[in-house]
């Protein structure tokens, strides 16, 4: 077996296997070498892992950095007008997905009780009613209608904002911009732009919230004293882009997939005791943020192989969760699988804060769309449903959706 994967043309990304499968090469990789060397773009040699256990090990070990700042950043696909690599990324102050401990550890914990399993489940009937009354919304239209557009992106977003303290009614700045800046085909200044009329608002945000605060979590970060404007920012920032973005991608690729496969949709419907497991099973098939860096310490044993101090690995929770050393028949959606220990959330420190918010989200809104629309399906080909693959986080940017009987109470 040669000991480099040598990839001329970049890591595959596309999913051309089928809309919701991983690429045929990263699969391929997976099985022959789960921690692969990859040669990029630039000639620099580096790693990609892909198989489950070596994932998991990954992000439960420290060693391996979240920190951009340490080492050069080097883009494992060819995306015209960027670099293939980049110089050290400063560090964005309140950003602690981009840091190690102790700064993580002291910014995450002012977070923890914001997002706790309590305090989550009592918000739970809340949060069907925000998804409530978005399907009665959707149910005055005639149809076709998009999807996206009238459900999956407005119930995290509304949920977001309301727990953030951000006013719903600025949803445009946030939205068109937070898509922006999650575009894999643009120039390193129209990443930076949208990244800048994001933090500019949120600046304004937050200072009016430590000058008068209110009843939400900017404004108990705010009253904190310990931390600066621009730890808030960044807070903010990363709160509000994580927030909608990927529940809004899940519901609407998640709604694709169920309609694809109608036999368990039609099961979901019947007995909604399924909804948590398909939840979960619909976050691992899916896996609508895939790709994520990590940066070695020190020289570092990982699934037999010795990876280098200094060296840049890139790592596939897409990969990871359709092992099938981990999955039985991973490529299959099956919502009896009891799909926990997926890793869509990610693992060790950095899993996601607002894990339990987001299952909350796609069991309401799941819930709700299939009861309130049991006749709902594609309005157009399958094969014509515009997909993610221009963006840093899957799904589709439309989601086309008819139906024949009026819409349930």
């Amino acid at each position: 077996m040669s000991r480099t994967v040598s990839v001329p043309h970049g890591l595959p990304m596309e999913r051309d296997a089928g809309p919701f499968d991983p690429p045929r090469a990263i699969t391929r990789l997976r099985a022959a070498r789960p921690v692969s060397p990859l040669i990029f773009p630039d000639g620099h040699e580096g790693w990609l892992v892909t198989g489950y256990e070596a994932v998991r090990r990954l992000m439960a070990d420290t060693r391996f950095s979240s920190r951009q700042d340490i080492g050069i950043v080097h883009v494992p696909y060819e995306t015209p007008g960027m670099p293939v690599a980049t110089e050290p990324s400063p560090r964005v102050p309140g950003l602690f997905v981009a840091m190690d401990p102790p700064d993580h550890t002291r910014l995450r914990r002012k977070l923890i009780g914001a997002f706790t399993v309590k305090r989550m489940k009592m918000l739970e009937e809340h949060i069907i009613d925000i998804a409530e009354r978005r399907l009665d919304e959707m149910a005055r239209l005639t149809p076709p209608v998009d999807l996206v557009t009238e459900f999956a992106l407005p119930v995290p977003s509304l949920v977001i904002c309301e727990l953030l303290g951000v006013p719903y009614a600025d949803r445009a700045n946030f939205q068109v911009n937070s898509a922006q800046f999650l575009v894999k085909d643009q120039t390193l200044e129209e990443k930076m732009a949208a990244y800048g009329a994001m933090t500019t608002y949120l600046a304004e945000l937050v200072m009016a919230k430590r000058a008068e605060p209110g009843e939400d979590i900017l404004s108990d970060l705010a009253r904190d004293e310990d931390l600066g404007i621009e730890e808030l920012v960044g807070i903010a920032f990363l709160l509000l882009l994580a927030g909608h973005e990927t529940t809004a991608n899940m519901l609407a690729l998640g709604t694709f997939a169920l309609l694809e496969h109608p036999e368990q949709l039609a099961e979901l419907r019947a007995d909604p005791g399924l909804f948590g497991d398909a939840v979960e099973e619909l976050m691992r098939y899916l896996s609508v943020a895939d790709i994520f860096y990590r940066y070695a310490t020190e020289d570092i044993e990982l699934g037999g192989e010795t990876i280098a101090r200094g060296s840049t690995v890139v790592v596939s929770l897409l990969a990871a969760n359709r092992d099938p050393r981990r999955f039985d028949d991973p490529d299959a959606l099956d919502i009896h699988r009891k799909a926990r220990g997926h890793l869509s959330f990610g693992h060790g420190i950095h899993q996601c804060l607002g894990q339990q918010l987001a299952r909350i989200e796609m069991r309401a809104g799941f819930e709700g769309l299939l009861r309130r629309f049991p006749t709902l399906e594609l309005a157009i080909p399958a094969d014509e449903v515009r997909l993610r693959t221009d963006m840093n986080i899957y799904g589709v940017h439309e989601l086309p959706v008819t139906w024949t009987e009026p819409a349930r109470s």
